[in-house]
């Protein structure tokens, strides 16, 4: 979920503060009086950047000549012996590079799924959907760091400034990461039920499928897409007790994510405009889709109104309140999103490829909110909508403002 996605965009996220911007913080050897972060700007679904930790530096160091021994000589320090900084702490996990890896402002585009989920279902959230909120979660960081475990040697030419490469988090670690928040995911899936568990069971998998082999084949927006919409099915799944009714929203919200994803795989080379030109079109046809009025049955009467079966035919969905929440909400996902598809349109640059993608991670939390409205749920989807600003004041303080999905 990978992510948008996350879905993080990674959000989708993804992933929440996800705007693409160079992030400096790389750590590399610098010969110089000043240790000078190396910049670098990509994104990942899912929230990939911000200030990193310390820079290795070798040679001398502000202070380095000012030095004395014992005996009241200066002392140099040796060419070639290296000194970290205060950022990049040595004796133990270094916070920031963790946050970065684990992309934390993306995590704000996650809930917003399961929550979608549930008032598609048309079930009222409960403790059952927090389970599934913080399974989501758990899957979701759980793709984080399995992606940068893999593309680790890539990384090391094309973003040596990650938090692997860079030497701030060290494979094996992030690896575990993954097999533990897998675990955890699945234990909290299981906790909301047996249908919660069969939902999340192939959600895992497609996370696992997709960073280890999925990921650069043609397949791999397909599969992204397709965990964006199972991890919706799970707050469905945990809420309401099935997926049927929910179906149509994952859909949407999985077209949403195969569309990011594909302008995502050209934001490291850019060249391309096909793929921002047709997210672009995805976009206007999903705000027409979720705004189109559709039929909705009374509470507790779905199932007597399944194909094949007796019941009285569904009223449409009266113009209302409700309309015009779902309208607004499907105005601001097309606002967020289109403006920089568009541009990348125009000049398929890495930069504006990659203002792109974070665009489209951004907007996921808006069509989330637009999909619980148009499902008749406002305050789920007043919820949801908050999840955005909330994102991006954490995203500011934390000082993480790149998002990515790749």
């Amino acid at each position: 979920m990978s992510r948008t996605a996350a879905p993080t965009g990674d959000t989708p996220g993804g992933t929440g503060g996800d705007t693409v911007t160079p992030a400096g913080g790389a750590t590399g050897d610098t010969t110089g009086d000043t240790p000078t972060p190396t910049g670098g700007a990509t994104g990942k679904t899912v929230a990939d950047g911000g200030p990193a930790g310390g820079t290795v530096t070798d040679g001398p160091l502000p202070g380095d000549f000012g030095a004395n021994t014992s005996d009241g000589t200066a002392r140099r320090r040796t060419p070639g012996a290296r000194r970290r900084t205060s950022g990049g702490r040595t004796g133990g996990p270094d916070p920031r590079a963790w946050a970065e890896l684990l992309r934390l402002p993306a995590l704000f585009t996650v809930p917003g799924d399961a929550l979608a989920g549930a008032a598609a279902a048309g079930a009222r959230p409960g403790p059952r959907t927090l389970l599934a909120i913080g399974s989501s979660l758990c899957l979701y960081e759980a793709g984080m760091a399995l992606n940068d475990w893999a593309d680790r040697a890539e990384d090391a030419a094309e973003r040596p400034h990650r938090p692997l490469p860079s030497g701030r988090v060290r494979p094996a670690a992030a690896f575990a990461a993954a097999c533990g928040l897998t675990g955890a995911g699945l234990a909290l899936a299981a906790a909301a039920g047996r249908p919660a568990l069969a939902v999340a069971a192939p959600l895992a998998a497609t996370v696992w499928a997709y960073d280890l082999a999925l990921k650069h084949t043609p397949a791999g927006p397909a599969a992204m897409a397709a965990a964006r919409g199972l991890d919706l099915l799970l707050g469905a799944a945990a809420t309401g007790g099935g997926t049927r009714a929910a179906l149509p929203s994952a859909a949407l919200l999985g077209s949403h994510t195969l569309a990011v994803t594909a302008v995502s795989r050209r934001e490291t080379t850019g060249g391309s405009a096909l793929a921002p030109l047709a997210a672009l079109a995805t976009t206007g046809a999903l705000t027409a889709l979720v705004t189109h009025r559709r039929t909705r049955l009374p509470a507790g009467r779905r199932a007597a109104a399944a194909p094949g079966l007796p019941g009285p035919t569904p009223p449409a969905r009266p113009a209302g309140a409700g309309g015009a929440l779902t309208a607004a909400l499907a105005a601001a996902y097309t606002a967020t999103a289109a403006r920089p598809y568009f541009h990348a349109v125009l000049n398929p640059s890495p930069p504006l490829t990659q203002r792109a993608v974070g665009g489209g991670i951004r907007a996921t939390i808006p069509l989330q909110a637009a999909l619980a409205a148009r499902s008749g749920a406002r305050a789920t989807s007043l919820l949801v909508a908050a999840l955005a600003p909330a994102g991006r004041m954490f995203a500011r303080r934390g000082g993480m403002r790149k998002v990515s999905i790749t």
